[in-house]
């Protein structure tokens, strides 16, 4: 965890386990294809633009979202985003409660992705 806050630059995180990137430090972060970047937002957000290899798992779906979560690594870092980082946030609660280590969240969510 040290290494990711010192590496990028990050605001102070909620929880030692939750560090919000701002976009640059993001991008460099999910540069490596093996990284676990989930779009939180629903499907139809989804269709409509995404970061590349992101997967969907939609945070309003609550049962299909911690279903789809068990697929995931919990000692690998998970990168988060929704539409404006509020859904991402809690997001990241919940994969808290699922016994994930290390997650990150795209400050601004996509909508700073592409300004």
């Amino acid at each position: 965890m040290k290494f990711f806050s010192n590496l990028f630059g990050t605001n102070k995180p909620q929880n030692e386990a939750i560090t919000i990137l701002d976009k640059p430090s993001f991008k460099l972060a999910i540069n490596d294809n093996k990284a676990q970047l989930v779009d939180v937002r629903t499907s139809i957000e989804f269709s409509g633009g995404h970061i590349p290899n992101a997967i969907n798992i939609d945070f309003f779906n609550h049962k299909s979202f911690v279903k789809a979560f068990e697929y995931l690594n919990k000692e690998e870092p998970v990168f988060l985003y929704c539409r404006s980082g509020k859904r991402s946030q809690n997001a990241a609660q919940k994969l808290l409660s699922l016994g994930f280590k290390q997650i990150f969240d795209l400050q601004g969510g996509y909508m700073n992705w592409n300004q």
